[in-house]
């Protein structure tokens, strides 16, 4: 027994110590970004890994402020994320209630059908993209953005929501209608309640996938009036090009709003994959 407590408490330590290190490689490049981000130009070129900036140079983010037209492509990026993660919550849903709840012919084929979406790479639907919305006269608006987002966040949101409706038990359900309650009732004041940590993790996951997704916004916006914030980092290709220092401060601001909704919501997200996980 003695000999078991002792492996078992090395073990752990040396568990501790991967998961620390893991931990530590994870997080430097942010660390490294934000320290050179308030540094001079200059001093980035340097043998030193990382530099406490002396005075910091919070000038950097002014001038990523100003300089990378901020304001206006984060109101963008803000009506595009949320109305793409609002329509892919609803539609994963309700999709993910008809696919595991209704009985009806071919359910289990366009289940399979959507799931083929996660195979799809990005690259491949580009050109028919842009060509179908340049005849739809789509091209450089909010819809060329959040039509392919939704399209592409779906089947992730399906697979998380039909696994977790599945953990969820049918004796409610059946409750429910007993007591005269009809589809709509069902889905949104017993399913959606129910299923918040699902819901969760696919905002959390559709909002991450979505707000720094630049191939498709360079695809199909031309103009700054529908740009979105990844833009902000491409502005400074010509003007700042040799200032490494504005440009670290600019990609510090695109990723932080990302940062902050996965430190707030990590718990949840966790809960939401897992629950379905062990229920099912």
């Amino acid at each position: 027994m003695a000999r078991e407590s002792s492996f078992n408490k090395k073990s752990r330590i040396v568990l501790i110590v991967v998961l620390g290190l893991f931990s530590i490689g994870q997080l430097f490049p942010l660390v490294w970004l934000v320290d050179f981000s308030l540094c001079k130009s200059g001093d980035v070129y340097g043998a030193n890994i990382l530099k406490i900036p002396n005075p910091p140079q919070f000038i950097n983010y002014y001038l990523a402020w100003r300089d990378g037209k901020i304001p206006q492509y984060f109101i963008n990026s803000i009506i595009v994320n949320v109305v793409s993660v609002l329509l892919v919550v609803l539609f994963s849903l309700m999709m993910g209630y008809a696919f595991v709840r209704m009985e009806w012919k071919w359910s289990n084929k366009v289940l399979t059908y959507v799931l083929l979406g996660l195979m799809i790479p990005i690259h491949a639907t580009l050109l028919p993209n842009f060509v179908i919305f340049r005849q739809l006269n789509m091209l450089d608006s909010y819809f060329a953005l959040i039509i392919p987002y939704v399209a592409f966040s779906l089947p992730q949101a399906v697979f998380l929501m039909t696994g977790f409706i599945g953990s969820i038990p049918r004796a409610l359900e059946e409750s429910a209608i007993i007591d005269g309650c009809g589809i709509f009732r069902i889905l949104f004041q017993i399913i959606l309640p129910l299923s918040k940590p699902a819901l969760v993790t696919v905002t959390v996951t559709t909002f991450l996938n979505t707000w720094n997704e630049f191939i498709m916004a360079a695809t199909y916006l031309t103009s700054d009036k529908f740009r979105t914030l990844p833009f902000s980092v491409y502005n400074f290709a010509g003007q700042y090009a040799s200032n490494y220092a504005v440009q670290f401060a600019v990609m510090t601001i695109v990723a932080l709003p990302s940062l902050i909704v996965y430190i707030a919501l990590n718990e949840q997200v966790t809960k939401g994959v897992t629950l379905g996980a062990v229920k099912g």
